[in-house]
């Protein structure tokens, strides 16, 4: 035997044995001690469950997650700390008991110790479970001011009741008017309520907001707080009474969870831009599917090491040697090193890309010619889904870090949409452009998703010009952008190329941006007589002088259009 690790003696361990059997009084204790646990397993079993379809475990997710997890630690600590007690009372020491091997413990103290562990392990599994709740809802807490500074960008989210961001804030004009609006239309916007609401949304050429906001009561962010309280209360109370989506009650506690928590309610609004969120519109089991794959966060690594922790001090407390151990069993993590060394580059690999951020999941990536959206990132493999999901790349996540990447998206919010188009050379390039030039300002206004909100990036959202709260299409743009820009690129066999772009938010929006302006070049195009050459190379015989009479028929309605967009920053 190697010494330090002999404290625990064989016949220690058979004097506890053989003093169980001598002594009543410590049987009834063992028992009633495993009774009690398997007891105590079972209400908490039935307590937990009971929890989970109460109003509280979905009003106040947290507290019920404490009470789940402390409970059963309570109960088994009462009774644990009660057979300790019993055991000292009625089992008092006696010299004989004294053993052979070691001269330190008694059998009756080995046996009070081997109860002390049991405790020493309940405070520590408990302790370890009840930290990350405690970090968990620090970061809520953090959210919760984040989410409170995004309204107080917006001005109010679509769904507040009362106008509540007026009733909390009061606005106060610029003392410097912005160079975008005359000092006499500022005077006029400030002498009527809707011309004060058009200034509180108005952005500057940089995307900044005019004037300053002077709280009306003593603690906006509870009264803020409180309304959004009341917004869960309403979501709540119609999944439970049935006016949904899916048109059914739908159950709380459910295996297959059918209703968000407060929680996850608040996080899915943030994923949504703070829209209204539907009852019942997505499918029972619906976020615990999207985090399945979620990767696991430091808080849940957390539990691990502080039980790993406690278990590492109680071997000490028991006098076994840690350096002696750590010895003997070096050599055979040496050894699952050496045949783990792929998987301990990937695992490291996996920590330094979540530590620096390098990306995350659904970035728009590519590595080794592989274009797609970043799935799930894992401590062995990342899995990237091709952009129109006809395949999925595997690969080993150390090549994260060791391969070349380019991120599309990574602190990105301005996508170039770049449309080239070709024009008959009987056509004015200068009409021609300034009609591009109305497309691209047709496209900003009217282009949306199906929420509403602006696919281009601009400025100035439209809606401010309508006395409408922005729908976020101006948000975090820190740069002045001239859009659309439009571009004479040359003379070729049979057109007169042009180029003009637009850009947009987020990579995947350039898609649908660039079938919309197609449409409407389509449109404007027919509308003013702007020919497209076909792409054939064709020999016939015309009358050019006929066909320049035609398009000249509508050569006013097309420099009406040069009149009024102009031909952006091309020679005239």
């Amino acid at each position: 035997m190697v010494d330090g690790i002999t404290e625990i003696t064989g016949g220690q361990v058979e004097t506890v044995f053989n003093l169980l059997s001598s002594s009543l009084s410590l049987q009834i204790a063992v028992t009633v001690l495993i009774v009690g646990i398997i007891i105590i397993t079972t209400i908490y079993r039935k307590f937990s469950a009971w929890t989970k379809s109460q109003k509280f475990s979905y009003t106040k997710p947290h507290l019920a997650n404490f009470l789940r997890i402390v409970l059963l630690p309570c109960f088994a600590l009462a009774l644990v700390s009660s057979i300790n007690m019993y055991i000292q009372i009625f089992e008092p020491f006696e010299e004989g008991d004294k053993l052979d091997m070691d001269k330190k413990l008694t059998a009756h103290e080995t046996f009070i110790k081997i109860i002390n562990t049991i405790n020493v392990l309940v405070i520590g599994y408990t302790i370890s479970q009840i930290i990350p709740i405690i970090l968990r809802c620090r970061e809520l807490s953090v959210l919760e001011h984040a989410n409170f500074d995004a309204w107080k960008m917006t001005q109010g989210f679509t769904n507040d009741n009362d106008e509540l961001f007026d009733r909390l804030f009061e606005w106060i004009p610029p003392k410097i008017i912005p160079n975008e609006i005359t000092s006499e239309q500022f005077k006029k916007y400030l002498m009527h309520e809707d011309g004060k609401k058009f200034l509180q949304r108005f952005r500057t050429s940089n995307g900044v907001q005019i004037g300053s906001y002077k709280p009306r009561e003593k603690d906006p962010f509870m009264k803020w707080k409180t309304s959004e309280d009341k917004k869960y209360l309403k979501y709540y109370k119609d999944c439970i009474n049935g006016n949904n989506k899916s048109g059914k009650k739908l159950k709380r506690g459910a295996v297959v969870e059918e209703i968000y928590n407060r929680h996850v309610w608040e996080d899915e609004k943030q994923l949504n831009n703070f829209e209204i969120l539907i009852p019942g519109s997505k499918p029972p089991g619906y976020t615990k599917k999207k985090n399945q794959f979620v990767p696991r966060s430091v808080n849940q690594i957390i539990p691990v090491v502080v039980f790993v922790s406690t278990i590492i001090s109680i071997i000490s407390w028991w006098g076994i040697d840690l350096v002696v151990l750590a010895t003997a069993t070096g050599g055979l993590a040496l050894g699952i090193g050496l045949a783990l060394k792929e998987t301990i580059e990937n695992y490291f690999a996996y920590i330094l890309v979540r530590k620096d951020r390098i990306l995350k999941e659904e970035d728009m990536i590519r590595i080794n010619n592989y274009s797609g959206y970043v799935h799930r990132i894992t401590p062995r493999v990342t899995y990237i889904r091709h952009a129109l999901n006809e395949s999925l790349a595997i690969i080993p996540t150390k090549m994260l870090v060791t391969n070349q990447i380019i991120n599309y998206t990574k602190e990105i919010t301005l996508f170039p949409v770049i449309i080239k188009i070709g024009v008959s050379y009987l056509n004015d390039p200068k009409q021609v452009a300034s009609i591009l030039i109305k497309i691209g300002n047709i496209a900003m206004t009217e282009i949306k998703d199906k929420r509403g909100t602006h696919l281009i990036r601009q400025n100035n959202c439209p809606y401010i010009k309508r006395n409408k709260q922005s729908c976020g299409c101006d948000k975090d743009l820190h740069i002045d952008i001239k859009q659309p820009v439009v571009r004479f690129d040359g003379f070729n066999d049979s057109s007169l190329d042009f180029t003009m772009w637009v850009y947009v938010k987020e990579y995947g929006n350039q898609f649908k941006v660039k079938s919309d302006i197609h449409m409407i070049i389509f449109e404007e195009f027919k509308k003013y007589d702007i020919r497209i050459p076909w792409p054939i190379r064709t020999i016939y015989q015309s009358d050019e002088k006929l066909e320049l009479e035609e398009i000249a028929k509508l050569d006013n309605e097309r420099s009406k259009i040069v009149k009024k967009f102009g031909v952006g920053d091309l020679k005239l």
